[in-house]
């Protein structure tokens, strides 16, 4: 099939959609689709998330002008909401008949909703909603997330398809050296925006409480909104700054590092409609912490993580209990994760899922026209 996949930003900073965008065409076009790659800001011709023989058409300007040198494609496949490339994406497809795929991307949980909530309002009315229903189908990345896009009653199908996650090469022995090195510091590591819906202000509260012996936090990803002053007072306000570090935006190797070298991932989140970090650290071997507000409810099922109430008392609890666990038991639960993505998550079964998902979607429209 051919297929025109747009996003708002494929730079890695941008976070979870600009990686599972990016990886999503890769994983189609090496299935065999003809894939366009074009993202608002221009980045899917600079993106590092490709490499250059992908096989994916990376496409430059305007959305008019990538269509344009694309050619028509079978659907097109819009990842976001909100933004006035969104709803020009909108008017493209309707004029020209192309079957549009929407992914919501957690922008309409109610966390999302309700932040700029007067702003997103008056958008909603006066193109959103009517948008969302022009779409030939709209995709969520978990059951959670399509249940809240059903009860909008949009008269629209609804498709369920999670991300993909690579799995990273490890060694015959996940974070060997933990075992039998219980001296050592250990680190409990977050990744990902630092913004309000990550948080984070609780988990920094939540561990001044605990103050876990031998632990230390440390807090990867780009500042967004001047959050992270926010963070650094409440660290300084409890007296943390020797057991939390900020370590920026990392990319890459140092990223995949970062992973590597902890031995527990934490994500506070408020709301995440799928959680792309927590995903990445199952892929490495490491135990997750998170709340309900990720759709993660096989965390505790599978014996790979833990899943509390995304409050500083839940989180204080989740927390007691995943530093009060030995490095064996760690690093047991960190082999469950990497058995569930690989049984689940892997790009090759997720990219046959859209393969299908689009071919339906673009069947239902051919029988309307």
């Amino acid at each position: 099939m051919k297929i025109f996949l747009a996003g708002t930003s494929l730079d890695a900073a941008y976070g979870g959609p600009a990686y599972s965008v990016s990886r999503l065409a890769v994983a189609l076009a090496t299935s065999g689709d003809e894939v366009g790659l074009w993202a608002a800001d221009g980045t899917a011709m600079t993106t590092s998330l490709i490499l250059p023989d992908s096989g994916v058409q990376r496409l430059s300007g305007t959305e008019t002008e990538a269509l344009k040198e694309f050619g028509t494609p079978d659907v097109l496949h819009d990842n976001g909401l909100w933004m006035p490339h969104n709803h020009r994406l909108c008017v493209i497809a309707t004029k020209r008949a192309i079957p549009r795929v929407v992914s919501t991307r957690g922008m309409l949980e109610p966390w999302a909703m309700n932040h700029k909530r007067m702003k997103k309002r008056v958008a909603w009315w006066i193109y959103q909603k009517n948008d969302l229903r022009r779409a030939a189908t709209l995709h969520a990345t978990a059951a959670p997330e399509a249940a809240n896009l059903q009860r909008l009653a949009l008269g629209v199908s609804v498709r369920v398809v999670p991300n993909g996650v690579d799995l990273p090469a490890l060694g015959v022995d996940l974070h060997e050296g933990a075992i039998g090195n219980e001296g050592r510091v250990r680190t409990a590591l977050f990744v990902g925006r630092l913004y309000p819906v990550k948080g984070l202000p609780m988990l920094i509260e939540a561990w001044a409480h605990v103050r876990p012996a031998g632990w230390r936090l440390q807090i990867v990803g780009p500042d967004e909104a001047g959050h992270r002053l926010e963070l650094e007072r409440a660290i300084a306000t409890f007296g943390l700054g020797d057991a939390i570090s900020f370590a920026g935006a990392l990319e890459g190797d140092a990223k995949a590092s970062a992973f590597r070298d902890a031995d527990l991932f934490v994500s506070p989140t408020h709301s995440e409609s799928f959680g792309m970090t927590i995903a990445e650290a199952l892929a490495s071997g490491l135990p997750v912490l998170t709340t309900t507000g990720a759709p993660w409810p096989m965390l505790s099922e599978r014996g790979c993580g833990w899943r509390v109430e995304p409050t500083v008392e839940g989180l204080t609890s989740g927390l007691r209990n995943a530093v009060s666990s030995d490095a064996k038991a760690l690093c047991a639960m960190g082999t469950a994760g990497r058995d569930l993505v690989a049984s689940l998550f892997r790009w090759e079964l997720i990219a046959d899922q859209f393969h299908r998902l689009y071919a339906s979607t673009f069947a239902e429209k051919s029988k309307l026209t």
